[in-house]
């Protein structure tokens, strides 16, 4: 529909399918996603979720139903992990389900949070000028090839103290998006991400500073506001937390010392 005519067209919309992952025969969560990267979504969300902490703990990845048709086959993963490996089993016993709005809704509290081993950052790097700040949202859109067609996604995209473009992930869920472009990193031993940028698009919300600072992110900026959790949670664990990243401004939340 335009203005006062109406005519019949054909548009595309970004896919949302369910992802179920697993930890050999135990399912740990369910999540709304974009079909695609879904080795790194699930390395990216164990990771940042505490219950993995470093790559060599996995042992292989692999869809779980190979020999479904494919479109079900990629709708769950299995993680097996090295046999010498242990996990919280206890803390497995609630099965995760998010959403592609929400995140991992219902967490209990900031300490809660801080049990998992979210360390406090260190505050001496990286430096990033206002400059680079600016420049990051134009360089993340016009990575978005999928976004190009559907218009339907967010975007996680990684930078370096300089503004150089490192990576970038979409999907229907802002939390997957930065599951699998941490996940990407972490299955390439490159984790913690300590000397990175991260642009989110929309808001930033009280999980992704969780996922971030599990990274060892420094700097997160985002397109949109925080949450008033947000906020104080990037602080107590001394992330740079930037909101309204566009249109040549930005608010500084925490963190200021790493902006000039």
């Amino acid at each position: 529909m335009e203005g006062e005519s109406s005519s019949p067209v054909q548009d595309l919309l970004a896919v949302e399918e369910p992802l179920e992952i697993r930890i050999g025969e135990r399912p740990v969560s369910i999540t709304m996603r974009t079909p695609g990267h879904e080795f790194e979504l699930a390395a990216g969300f164990l990771f940042t979720e505490g219950i993995l902490s470093e790559q060599w703990q996995i042992q292989s990845i692999r869809y779980t139903h190979p020999n479904r048709n494919s479109r079900q086959a990629h709708n769950s993963v299995t993680v097996e992990l090295k046999p010498e490996v242990e996990i919280d089993l206890a803390g497995l016993e609630r099965h995760f389900y998010t959403t592609s709005s929400c995140g991992v809704c219902g967490k209990a509290s900031i300490e809660a949070i801080e049990a998992k081993g979210c360390a406090v950052l260190a505050r001496n790097t990286p430096v990033v000028s206002a400059a680079v700040i600016h420049a990051l949202p134009d360089a993340q859109r016009q990575a978005q090839s999928v976004f190009d067609r559907t218009g339907g996604l967010h975007a996680s995209a990684l930078f370096d103290d300089r503004g150089n473009l490192l990576d970038l992930r979409e999907d229907v869920g802002r939390h997957n998006a930065l599951d699998k472009l941490i996940g990407a990193q972490f299955l390439e031993g490159r984790t913690p991400l300590s000397d990175r940028i991260v642009l989110v698009s929309g808001r930033a919300s009280f999980e992704l500073i969780q996922k971030a600072a599990m990274a060892g992110i420094p700097v997160l900026a985002a397109v949109g506001a925080p949450s008033s959790l947000a906020v104080e949670l990037a602080q107590r664990v001394q992330i740079t937390l930037l909101g309204f990243v566009r249109d040549g401004r930005f608010n500084i939340y925490s963190g200021s010392w790493r902006i000039r």
